[in-house]
């Protein structure tokens, strides 16, 4: 039997060395067959590659190769597909791609395939040309996947040469900043310039870049549109294997709606701290245990009360609520309290008071927005309460037993609607001792369960009838505990606010 050196030269023994030498020194296999399948000729380098022995594979006048499959890895190739043979056949094999796997992992091949053919044109045989394609196939899946990955991710990336003239955008750039491709292509960055960074800004920049580091921060950047948003970016040098600087990139992620999340948050959080300051401490008065209680819907709510001491000994009791809740609510309550102090300053009857403050705020509330307003004032020399209510909800009046005294209904229109509005005071109740005055907003009567049903005034009446023996305090925050057990736990769609006012029972 001819061993394998004798088998790869026989075709090649009336050659010249150059040739074999040829042969033998090419990266690509050569597998060479006669047109009955007997092997002619390999190199080395086919056996390296297929990790195989050719002439041990080809034995036995077979041109057949086992392990050899379509690139989806699973179909393997029929004997009469496999490019030898088809060359063998007169085809001609022009850089396929072949999967073999004569051991694990296996082998990407490119394949070309070639028929021999004697003097008179006859075939006489094939010849097989290969190289390893599986690092080559890797990396271009590496950069395919790469590529996909910068076209479809959802953050802004440009390239620039070195002079920062745009080479690349992706789609994201172009979503972004309302660029197209070809618009943004051989332009620099400059097209997104907002003019509100400075000249030490870029200064900085480019420092960092002297110093191979990159470019992390926020920037402010102007859409084709005109308008502008917040990115948050990242420039990196690319250099090539030698070091030299070829490239710029850029990554850059619209932030604006965040920023915008993050301002609002923190304007919430700011007008709720100031807001808690203008809920007064319930005061002190001799005769009277006074509380109050707020629970806004938002970090901010439309809700506020206040009590203010007017000079002849007298308290004033505010208890307002804004149409709506949140930020701009709680702006018209922090509007409307500095109207109520400014007016009860000038220790001016509740109606007046009303009126005045009526006309500013119909300056000031976009149209179809407007305040309600419950003024009473509690004389505890006299121990009388007169009140005045600008379209607010109704309060009461317990008896010692717990009974219900009389109801404050509104004596007027809500503020901020209509102008010359007229406010009616009402002649001053007595508070007995025992006697209790209770302030609410449309919060607690309004608070509905997941089936639609409301607490309603009447639950307010019960709670306070069954717990009038309780101290304000413990009065008002029952009835808010009373309204969110009511609900079953669903969210609080609107503000809370109560003040109690409880006459003692003995001197």
């Amino acid at each position: 039997m001819a061993t394998a050196m004798e088998c790869r030269y026989e075709a090649l023994a009336q050659q010249s060395d150059a040739l074999q030498i040829i042969f033998e020194s090419l990266p690509w296999g050569v597998i060479v067959a006669d047109r009955d399948g007997r092997l002619l000729f390999s190199n080395p380098a086919a056996g390296r590659i297929l990790g195989i022995d050719i002439c041990e594979a080809l034995s036995g006048n077979s041109a057949s190769l086992d392990g050899w499959y379509l690139p989806d890895q699973i179909s393997v190739l029929a004997p009469n597909q496999l490019p030898l043979v088809r060359a063998m056949r007169g085809e001609e094999v022009i850089d396929e791609l072949i999967f073999v796997r004569n051991s694990q992992p296996g082998v990407w091949i490119r394949v070309n395939a070639w028929p021999l053919k004697d003097s008179s044109g006859l075939i006489s045989g094939g010849v097989l040309m290969f190289h390893d394609f599986t690092q080559s196939r890797e990396a271009i899946q590496t950069f395919l996947l790469l590529s996909r990955a910068v076209e479809q991710t959802a953050d802004s990336v440009v390239i620039t040469d070195t002079q920062g003239v745009i080479q690349y955008v992706n789609p994201a750039f172009e979503a972004t900043t309302a660029y197209g491709r070809d618009e943004a292509l051989g332009k620099t960055p400059r097209i997104l310039k907002s003019g509100l960074h400075d000249a030490e800004f870029y200064r900085q920049m480019w420092e960092r870049f002297a110093q191979g580091l990159p470019f992390k921060g926020m920037v402010i950047n102007r859409k084709k549109t005109g308008e502008l948003y917040w990115a948050q970016q990242t420039i990196t040098s690319i250099r090539d294997e030698s070091g030299h600087l070829t490239h710029f990139v850029s990554v850059s992620q619209d932030i604006t709606e965040i920023r915008k999340k993050q301002e609002q948050e923190f304007q919430l959080q700011l007008a709720r701290a100031v807001q808690q300051g203008f809920y007064a401490a319930a005061p002190t008065l001799a005769g009277f245990d006074i509380a109050a209680s707020a629970h806004p819907a938002d970090e901010t709510g439309g809700d506020y009360f206040d009590f203010i001491s007017m000079d002849d000994g007298s308290l004033l009791i505010a208890v307002a609520d804004a149409k709506g809740h949140g930020f701009s609510s709680a702006l018209v309550m922090a509007l409307t309290r500095a109207y109520v102090r400014c007016f009860a300053a000038m220790q001016l009857d509740l109606d007046d008071i009303l009126a005045r403050v009526n006309q500013m705020l119909l300056k000031d509330l976009e149209h179809g927005h407007f305040v309600t307003l419950l003024l009473a004032r509690l004389n505890p020399h006299h121990r009388t309460l007169a009140y005045a209510s600008a379209g607010h909800a109704p309060g009461f009046v317990f008896r010692d037993s717990g009974n219900l005294k009389c109801t404050l209904d509104s004596t007027g229109p809500p503020l901020g609607l209509f102008p010359g509005s007229k406010f009616l005071l009402q002649p001053a109740i007595r508070l007995d001792r025992g006697e209790i005055a209770v302030f609410l907003t449309d919060g607690i009567a309004e608070s509905t369960t997941p089936d639609g049903r409301e607490f309603g005034s009447q639950r307010v009446l019960d709670y306070v009838q069954a717990h009038n023996l309780d101290s304000a305090s413990n009065i008002a925050d029952g009835i808010y505990q009373a309204a969110r057990t009511f609900v079953q736990g669903d969210p609080q769609d609107d503000d809370i606010t109560s003040v109690i006012i409880k006459s003692d029972r003995a001197e």
